[in-house]
């Protein structure tokens, strides 16, 4: 398979997408997310491979987050779709994978990264990771799940925190969350993935896709589509346009 913003690598079952846009932290735009769809479903296609890893390439991110450029002059219905359209090739299809799929954070899981490896179905990080939803620092929600999943994984409490102030959390702070599973090494954080990865490949493949089913059916999914609704009509508002023209312009924005 050969993509421009991403690698795959496969080794002994075991599949290692890497997204590939260091120069932009890894951030996430249109092309890239079409091009993980495309990765991941043909490695869900593929019975020789068994569990999917995915990380980020350099040691800075894992996926700092969308890139804002990309939708900063989008009206409300272009907003809606941005969500809609993400979550259905991307974020909801890595969910409802029937092959076991492994967030591996190497650093900065920012807005649509942290979105990402939420997910995946388990989560690995670095010690040096960071993650957060900083949306509502641009005048906006969490599109990609990101107000269903966090609370989901770690209360509702702590996802209110979370999303309200837009700040970040440490590999500690996530471990005790339980927003992660394992906290590890940078140096060692795929190799702790394939470790895992081992012990899952030598139970049954049927089995384990009728878990991931059944325990995904256990969780109400109606929040996405308020989710998808909400976040596009964010697009309409002063805080929005404030929000994301003071990002690109590298300033405070003023929501006062």
């Amino acid at each position: 398979m050969n993509f421009e913003n991403i690698l795959v690598n496969i080794d002994e079952k075991i599949a290692l997408i890497t997204i590939n846009r260091p120069s932009k932290l890894n951030a996430l735009n249109k092309s890239t997310i079409e091009e993980l769809h495309q990765a991941f479903k043909s490695l869900d296609a593929d019975k020789d491979i068994r569990v999917i890893i995915i990380t980020g390439s350099g040691e800075k991110a894992f996926v700092a987050g969308a890139d804002i450029s990309e939708f900063s002059g989008f009206s409300v219905e272009e907003g809606k779709k941005l969500a809609s359209e993400g979550q259905k090739i991307l974020f909801d299809f890595i969910e409802n994978l029937s092959t076991p799929v492994i967030a591996a954070i190497n650093g900065f899981a920012l807005g649509g990264g942290l979105e990402l490896a939420m997910a995946c179905h388990f989560r690995l990080a670095s010690d040096n990771a960071r993650m957060g939803l900083p949306e509502v620092s641009l005048g906006l929600i969490p599109g990609y799940g990101g107000t269903q999943r966090l609370p989901r994984l770690i209360g509702k409490g702590r996802a209110m925190e979370m999303i309200m102030t837009g700040g970040m959390i440490g590999t500690e702070e996530a471990l005790a969350y339980g927003l992660i599973n394992y906290m590890v090494a940078l140096e060692q954080l795929i190799e702790h993935c394939k470790k895992i990865a081992r012990k899952i490949i030598e139970n049954s493949p049927v089995a384990i896709a009728a878990a991931i089913k059944t325990i995904n059916a256990g969780f109400d999914n109606t929040g996405f589509t308020e989710e998808i609704d909400t976040f596009g009509e964010c697009f309409g508002t002063y805080d929005f346009k404030e929000g994301t023209s003071a990002f690109l312009e590298k300033r405070k924005a003023d929501f006062s």
